[in-house]
C-alpha cells in the first residue's frame, strides 16, 4: 500500500476496512469477520470465471480423448478412456450444477473437485499411456496446475493444493507403475512451474484483496457521516426506499423516530466546537446501539439531527425505544449551562405506518408525520418523546408540513 493512502487513512474514521488496510494482510488473511466477507466477495466476483474454467476442462478433456486415440493402442487405450470417462462425467455433473445458479455455494468445492479430478486422471494416463508410446507428452500436467493458479478463481491456499496434489500423485505413480523416465526432470519440471504460478497467483490475490478493502471502503465512506459513523442522508434514503417496498410486499409496519439536540447551538457557543462534536458522538452511540436488528438503521441527517429506522416496530415500539434513548442520554448527565434544563437532552418525533395500509400514501409522508412529531415535542417544551397520534390536553393541532424527504425546511 502506498505512502499516500496510508497517509489518508489516518483521516479516515476507525473502521475494519481502514484497519485492516493500514494493518496489511502480507500473508493473504484478514480478520474472522473480514475474511468471510471477503471470500463472499470473491465467489460472486468468480462466478462467471469459475464456470468457464469447468466448461474449458471439460473441452481439455475431450481434446485429450481425442489424442489419445491416435496414439495409443489398446489394451491400455481403454484403461485411459474409461479414466477419461470417469473424469468427465464427473466435470458435466458439476458443470450441470454450477449453469443452474441454484448452487453457488457449492461452487469453490465443486472447482477444487474437479481440477483435482482432472489433474489426477491426466497423471494416471500419462503414467499409463508411456508404457506403449513413451514419447506421450507429461505437458498437460503442468498447464492444469497453471490453470488453477490463474483460470479457475481459487485463492492461493486452494490452487496451491490442488496443483501440489497433482504432482504428488504424478510422482508416486510414475515410483508405483510407471517407467520412471526422466522423472527427475519432470518433477523439476512442474515444480518450477508451480512456482512461478503460486508467485503469480500470491500477486493477484494480494491486489484483489486490497481492491476490496478499498472499495468498500469508499463505498463506507460515501454512506457513512465523518464524525459518528451513522449512516448519512443519502444511505438513508436508499435504505428507507428499500424498506417501504418490503413493507407494502410483506405488511409489516415500519417505525421512524426523528431526534434533535435540545439547544445545541447553545452549547457549541458555550463549550466551543470540539466539545460539540464530542456530544454529537456520544449522542450518535446511542442511537446506533438502538438499532439492534439486521434491517434498522441509524443515521445523522446534519448538524444535530438524527433519525432512527426500526423495520417492523408499531407505535409502542417506537415510543419504548425513543424513551429508552431519551432516558440513556439524560443518564450520562452531560453539562449543558446554556441550557434551562441544565444537562443535554434530546427531542424526539415518531411514527410507525405500513406501507399497504393507504395504496395512496408515499415513503415522503412517512418522513413528514415523524418531522411533525418532532415540531409538537419541541413545541412541547424540548425533552420529550412524540409520536404521530398522540394529543396532549389542549394541544392545538398543527398543521401538516408538506415538503418532502430531503428537503431543508
Amino acid at each position: 500500500m502506498s505512502n499516500a493512502l496510508r497517509f489518508r487513512l489516518e483521516d479516515v474514521p476507525a473502521n475494519p476496512y481502514a484497519d485492516q488496510l493500514a494493518q496489511g494482510f502480507r500473508r493473504l488473511a484478514f480478520a474472522a469477520d473480514l475474511e468471510s466477507e471477503y471470500r463472499r466477495y470473491q465467489l460472486d466476483h468468480t462466478f462467471a470465471l469459475r464456470r468457464l474454467a469447468l466448461l474449458l476442462c471439460v473441452l481439455i478433456l475431450l481434446v485429450q480423448g481425442a489424442l489419445d486415440l491416435k496414439v495409443i493402442a489398446p489394451p491400455v487405450l481403454w484403461w485411459v478412456l474409461g479414466v477419461r470417462g470417469v473424469v468427465l462425467v464427473l466435470l458435466l455433473a458439476c458443470v450441470g450444477l454450477v449453469l443452474q445458479r441454484r448452487h453457488q455455494r457449492l461452487l469453490g468445492p465443486l472447482t477444487l473437485v474437479c481440477v483435482l479430478a482432472i489433474g489426477i486422471g491426466s497423471a494416471v494416463v500419462v503414467v499409463l499411456a508411456q508404457w506403449v508410446f513413451p514419447g506421450y507428452p507429461s505437458e498437460g500436467l503442468l498447464l492444469i496446475c497453471l490453470g488453477s493458479y490463474f483460470l479457475a478463481g481459487m485463492r492461493l491456499p486452494e490452487a496451491a493444493g490442488v496443483s501440489l496434489s497433482i504432482v504428488l500423485v504424478y510422482a508416486a505413480l510414475e515410483l508405483t507403475i510407471g517407467t520412471q523416465n526422466s522423472l527427475v526432470d519432470q518433477l523439476l519440471y512442474l515444480l518450477f512451474g508451480n512456482l512461478i504460478g503460486a508467485a503469480g497467483c500470491y500477486q493477484l490475490e494480494y491486489k484483489s484483496r486490497e481492491q476490496f478493502l478499498i472499495r468498500r471502503l469508499l463505498r463506507q465512506l460515501a454512506d457513512r457521516d465523518s464524525l459518528t459513523g451513522l449512516h448519512n442522508r443519502r444511505s438513508f434514503r436508499r435504505h428507507l426506499d428499500t424498506l417501504w417496498r418490503q413493507s407494502q410486499r410483506e405488511g409489516r409496519p415500519i417505525a421512524m423516530l426523528l431526534g434533535d439536540i435540545d439547544y445545541f447551538k447553545r452549547y457549541n457557543d458555550c463549550y466551543g466546537h470540539q466539545a460539540g462534536d464530542e456530544t454529537l458522538q456520544e449522542v450518535a452511540l446511542l442511537f446506533q446501539m438502538a438499532a439492534r436488528r439486521p434491517l434498522d438503521m441509524a443515521v445523522r441527517l446534519g448538524g444535530e439531527e438524527f433519525a432512527l429506522l426500526l423495520y417492523g416496530s408499531s407505535a409502542e415500539d417506537a415510543r419504548e425505544c425513543a424513551e429508552e434513548l431519551c432516558e440513556r442520554l439524560r443518564s450520562q448527565a452531560i453539562e449543558h449551562a446554556a441550557s434551562p434544563l441544565g444537562m443535554v437532552t434530546i427531542s424526539l418525533g415518531g411514527v410507525s405506518v405500513t406501507g399497504d395500509d393507504d395504496p395512496r400514501r408515499s415513503v415522503d409522508e412517512l418522513y413528514v408525520l415523524a418531522d411533525q412529531a418532532l415540531y409538537r415535542a419541541k413545541a412541547a417544551g424540548r425533552n420529550r418523546v412524540v409520536v404521530a397520534g398522540d394529543r396532549a390536553p389542549g394541544e392545538t393541532p398543527v398543521a401538516l408540513d408538506s415538503r418532502p424527504f430531503g428537503q431543508e425546511a
